[in-house]
């Protein structure tokens, strides 16, 4: 494996093979599989869980890793391109970069979007910009538009669930967040289900629908897949027959780049926060999805984050797994 940057990029088939690896691992672990082995981890974008898991990944597997942000450089980074480097920042990317991926036999990167162009995150301009500098294997730890790590984590937990491929109802439902949030889970999310083969309903206010390229790229693989991607503003219809209710926030696609004008809409819908009542057309026994962070009270109630129906420590566990699976294969362990 030479890039794990897109759950697209992979066959149904070697998804379940990455699936069935993480979950051998769990149970019969191989502590001398990436011996001497160095995973370079640049994060020009906070996280917990993808650092955490990641280092987690390495050490078990017998292998190291190391760390990069530009908040831990002396010098710091600069990232944008064409600048005359006058100012604090003594080092460019550019230079960075390639340094850091020769120190290591594969390089994970995470860079959000910068959401003030929807066209240049749409094309993943930033995060392609990285990776032409590099020829050393490398990992999409986020980037604009995708978060390949966590589809795989979920869709095996959804597998651990025993959700129906064909025939399970996903729901990705938009929560309200103070904040505008990237489209790289929701984005990937998506199109994890819908490859997945299930019917998948995206629930979103008006003004918050995913761009028509991401609906298009779903579209396509649950139509290979054996499933369907619809799209409403209602809640009721949406959670009918539902298996899985996985909340996640974005920006709006009508104001994006525009905080301001994103903010005044979002206000209107701070009732979109996941509580019992969500679940009153859904099956018995749906679960609930997210990511993580979550903010308590204000993307879901502590009743359904603390109670049965949440599975979001399970969901984060996976993290790691789904990570050992990829870099097993990519570093030279045998499958």
């Amino acid at each position: 494996m030479k890039y794990f940057n897109d759950l697209a990029d992979f066959s149904n088939e070697e998804i379940q093979a990455l699936i069935t690896l993480a979950a051998r691992l769990d149970t019969n672990p191989e502590p001398e599989a990436l011996r001497g082995k160095v995973l370079s981890l640049l994060f020009l974008s906070p996280s917990l869980r993808t650092l955490a898991s990641f280092q987690a990944a390495m050490t078990r597997l017998g292998g190291g890793s190391f760390v990069i942000s530009p908040e831990m450089s002396i010098h710091g980074i600069e990232s944008r391109p064409g600048i005359v480097m006058d100012g604090a920042a003594a080092e460019h990317i550019r230079e960075a970069i390639p340094v850091i991926a020769s120190y290591g036999d594969a390089i994970g990167i995470r860079a959000f979007a910068e959401r003030k162009n929807i066209d240049a995150d749409m094309q993943e301009n930033e995060f392609t910009s990285l990776t032409d500098l590099i020829d050393t294997p490398y990992i999409n730890m986020e980037s604009a538009m995708n978060h390949p790590c966590q589809s795989l984590a979920d869709w095996k937990t959804l597998d651990d669930l025993n959700v129906p491929a064909n025939g399970g109802k996903f729901v990705l439902s938009w929560a309200y967040h103070p904040r505008a949030l990237p489209l790289a889970v929701p984005a990937a999310t998506l199109h994890m289900a819908a490859k997945r083969g299930m019917d998948v309903t995206v629930l979103r206010p008006e003004g918050f629908e995913l761009p028509q390229a991401l609906m298009q790229k779903a579209i396509s693989a649950a139509e290979a897949a054996g499933g369907s991607v619809t799209e409403t503003d209602q809640r009721s219809e949406a959670m009918q027959g539902a298996h899985i209710i996985y909340a996640k926030s974005w920006s709006s696609t009508h104001h994006y780049g525009n905080k301001i004008n994103d903010q005044k809409l979002r206000e209107q819908h701070l009732d979109w926060c996941v509580d019992e009542p969500w679940f009153a057309n859904a099956k018995d026994d749906c679960r609930f999805m997210h990511c993580l962070p979550v903010r308590r009270g204000v993307v879901v109630a502590d009743e359904i984050l603390d109670g049965p129906r949440s599975v979001v420590i399970a969901e984060a566990r996976n993290r790691m797994l789904a990570q050992m699976a990829v870099l097993h294969q990519m570093l030279g362990g045998a499958s």
